[in-house]
């Protein structure tokens, strides 16, 4: 019995150590911790950002969340977004994400075929 116990606790903890979310600011892949009260939370050292999740809605919400992100989903989301809205300027080399307001879109099928700098006088 104290076996079985053992061995389902460490694989409960292994699987809860093995779960990552993004960080909302840079991006970077977070270890999700828990609090004594068992409510999730993540840290960003780098950005400072710390997030708690309250709530049993908020918390099974979140909890679907990291599920797609241990498959892959979440991140490979935030990669596809920055590839796609992350540019550089050839000009200045200032990284900038692309807002509406710098984008530049076809008339005709509403695709972006361009964008701006949002460096003044570049």
């Amino acid at each position: 019995m104290y076996n079985y116990y053992c061995k389902s606790l460490l694989t409960t903890m292994a699987q809860k150590a093995n779960r990552r979310f993004p960080c909302p600011v840079c991006s970077a892949s977070l270890d999700v911790r828990e609090t004594k009260k068992r409510k999730p939370y993540v840290v960003c050292d780098p950005c400072g950002v710390q997030m708690f999740v309250r709530g049993s809605s908020g918390t099974q919400r979140f909890e679907s969340q990291v599920a797609r992100a241990d498959v892959g989903t979440a991140f490979d989301r935030l990669a596809e977004m920055e590839r796609r809205y992350r540019k550089k300027c050839p000009k200045c080399g200032k990284a900038f994400w692309i807002n509406p307001d710098l984008a530049e879109t076809s008339w005709f099928d509403g695709e972006l075929t361009g964008y701006r700098c949002p460096e003044k006088g570049c």
